[in-house]
């Protein structure tokens, strides 16, 4: 178990993140967005100092093992992590939009978080098995790569 230590503190926060596509949607079925997903993730985490210990894709939602600080609230965790991911996605991928979310945002507003426990590596597992046995698609094979 990895140990958080500040001036005052000694902590150990690892959570199971999971966020939805709104609609329920397959939008990571397609290559491409999924690894842009996790690119902006990652992005993301560097940023505010979180640590992704797994992440894992089913088509219609994100999974992530993360862990981070006491002073992190998870409710601005998960709003920086779906509100950055959401507009990247949609501004870099149109065919989103018009295709899947009618003008809308990319995730429901609901979030799922719960603490790993003792035994981490379960959950990790679990994460990084997320869609193995979906099949890829190309967004080339959806759309008219001219429309993008």
């Amino acid at each position: 178990m990895d140990f958080v230590r500040g001036s005052s503190s000694i902590t150990r926060i690892e959570l199971h993140v999971s966020y939805k596509a709104k609609y329920c949607h397959k939008i990571f079925d397609f290559t491409e967005v999924r690894e842009r997903c996790e690119q902006i993730f990652r992005e993301v985490a560097a940023q505010i100092r979180v640590e992704i210990k797994e992440m894992g894709f089913d088509g219609d939602h994100a999974h992530m093992d993360i862990s981070m600080r006491h002073t992190h609230r998870l409710c601005d965790v998960n709003k920086l992590f779906k509100g950055t991911s959401g507009k990247k996605l949609l501004r870099e991928f149109p065919f989103l939009k018009r295709e899947f979310f009618w003008g809308s945002g990319l995730w429901g507003g609901q979030a799922y978080g719960d603490s790993v426990g003792r035994d981490p590596e379960q959950i990790r597992n679990y994460v990084r098995n997320q869609g193995k046995n979906r099949p890829e698609k190309s967004i080339k094979s959806f759309v008219n790569t001219t429309s993008l």
